[in-house]
């Protein structure tokens, strides 16, 4: 559990349901004094077998470094390094999204590490799932089970809901088997949370509990919204205010991990900011909502589409954005080579590009990748360097001496350029490595053990 903000999947509670916004959805059964109540059972018998229990089980391993005064009465010979493996067990949700295949989604933190995946379907039978791919930047994982008779949950066009959207979530809190809560879309387009690296949550007024992670979100016709992914827990527990990763976004990770095995990241090649109420008054605009552009990488894609310094993005492929981060989850889910129409205003003039995607392979980092001790980081290749766009509080990054904004130029007396060069000269380490930092107009050596 993070703080404030924990790794649970949303489910939904407490909307009162009128009888005369559901005809349109779903049959209401006969109640036995002959007056039809609203009911959402008939819709609920249809979609819950497609929503099943994840059983996790593995070990974890752990690395700490052994302190020098142990290596100076040992000798030589000491260890360099303590390793200790946990055994953990786990419990989650997901959703089969192709009943012929056998294809199940969930999120990559409810199998991250796991030996056996173990599904539960909703008419009892059980069978050992193997991974075809997940991304743990967008926190989604895809499944496959051989198994006949499968239900599948058909989706919907996430990027039509509204706020006040009645919505329904599936899932298995803390073991006790499938619940079912209700309530409405609370808000769209939720990101800057820290809770991924790439974020455009449906955020709803959910009840949520551990064990919900990777369930279904759906509308009143039964068709999946989005996958179950977090809450807000200050205390511990429901607030009212759970997340989820909407249907199309979830859809194009999903392509990409078929056709892969992995995802194949698109990047526009930009940095910016939001566009807050200063920006959007000295460029003489009415909205704040857009993505600001500070900067275009050279030969990048949005370079070849002719985007420029100082153009404001508010829309993909017709649909607005409310926010830099928003795009960048919206870009960012996207696979290489996609072909996207930015909505721009310049000069105060609104105009369309079209732009097709580079591949972002080396742009973007979860830093443990890297090194233990950059764990909590993420990084993203800018001009400038390798920038550290997220520090998580008390993370082995933060402990380190890292901050967001900081920009790594080098690597001990070798400068690096990217992530790729990055990446290589930590490898070369096998003791301790000098980070070469550029914070502000001041250079300063973080050093890695």
């Amino acid at each position: 559990m993070k703080a404030k903000l924990s790794l649970v999947s949303a489910a939904i509670l407490g909307a009162t349901l009128t009888l005369g916004t559901l005809p349109a959805y779903a049959s209401l059964p006969v109640a036995v004094d002959g007056q039809q109540l609203p009911s959402l059972a008939p819709m609920l018998e249809k979609t819950t077998p497609a929503v099943v229990s994840v059983a996790v089980s593995g070990t974890h391993v752990s690395k700490q470094r052994v302190p020098d005064v142990f290596r100076y009465f040992f000798g030589p010979n000491a260890p360099q390094e303590q390793v200790r493996e946990r055994p953990f067990r786990g419990l989650g949700s997901g959703v089969i999204i192709d009943a012929d295949k056998g294809y199940i989604v969930t999120n990559n933190h409810v199998i991250d590490g796991a030996d056996t995946i173990q599904i539960g379907l909703l008419d009892g039978r059980e069978f050992e799932a193997k991974l075809i791919g997940s991304d743990s930047e967008s926190d989604i994982a895809l499944l496959q089970i051989k198994a006949d008779k499968l239900t599948e949950i058909k989706s919907a066009d996430s990027d039509a809901i509204h706020v006040g959207d009645f919505a329904v979530a599936i899932g298995n809190p803390f073991g006790l088997g499938q619940t079912v809560t209700s309530g409405i879309v609370s808000a769209l387009g939720r990101s800057g949370l820290g809770i991924e690296m790439l974020e455009n949550f449906i955020q709803t007024d959910a009840a949520i509990n551990s064990g919900n992670s990777g369930g279904a979100l759906v509308n009143l016709r039964g068709e999946l919204i989005g996958i179950n992914t977090a809450i807000v827990a200050p205390g511990g527990g429901n607030v009212g205010i759970g997340f989820a990763i909407p249907a199309n976004m979830m859809h194009s990770l999903v392509d990409q991990i078929i056709e892969h095995g992995e995802v194949r990241r698109g990047v526009l090649g930009i940095s910016g900011r939001e566009l807050d109420s200063k920006l959007a008054e000295g460029f003489g605009l009415d909205s704040q909502h857009g993505a600001f552009v500070n900067e275009v990488m050279p030969d990048s894609a949005a370079d070849d589409a002719g985007i420029k310094a100082g153009d404001i993005i508010i829309s993909v492929d017709g649909r607005k954005i409310k926010s830099f981060q928003e795009l960048r989850a919206k870009i960012g889910t996207l696979g290489a080579g996609a072909k996207v129409e930015l909505g721009i205003i310049r000069d105060g003039k609104n105009k369309t590009v079209k732009v097709t995607l580079g591949e972002a392979s080396n742009q973007t980092a979860s830093a443990d990748e890297l090194h233990p001790q950059l764990a909590g980081a993420n990084l993203e290749s800018t001009s400038k360097g390798v920038e550290i766009m997220e520090v998580q509080e008390g993370s082995p990054a933060a402990l380190s001496g890292l901050r967001k904004g900081d920009i790594i130029v080098g690597v001990n007396r070798t400068a690096v350029k990217d992530l790729k060069e990055l990446r290589e000269q930590l490898k070369e380490q096998d003791g301790a490595a000098a980070l070469k930092v550029l914070r502000g107009k001041s250079i300063r050596y973080l050093v890695l053990r």
